[in-house]
């Protein structure tokens, strides 16, 4: 076996990995972190197949601007969420 498949096999295997972290966890923040990690991994397969562009692309909307736009969205979710607990609380 070459290299180059092996670095494919283990980059399958992440992504197969961050994506059922990405389902399976109950916690909000850290799908959105295994989310970010599978775009990645999926930035590096296209790496790998030869399409910088394309894998330019994938790094810059999969595994930065989603998860931001997803993060900034929680914090302020999280914000109105709260005052709401405390007057059911009352």
């Amino acid at each position: 076996m070459s290299s180059i498949t092996i670095l494919n096999a283990v980059i399958i295997i992440g992504i197969i990995v961050s994506g059922i972290i990405t389902v399976v966890v109950d916690d909000i923040l850290p799908c959105i972190i295994a989310m970010s990690a599978v775009g990645s991994f999926v930035a590096l397969e296209f790496l790998l197949l030869r399409a910088p562009d394309v894998a330019i692309a994938e790094a810059a909307v999969g595994a930065v601007l989603t998860p931001a736009i997803f993060i900034i969205t929680l914090k302020k979710v999280k914000g109105k969420i709260e005052p709401l607990k405390e007057k059911e609380d009352k």
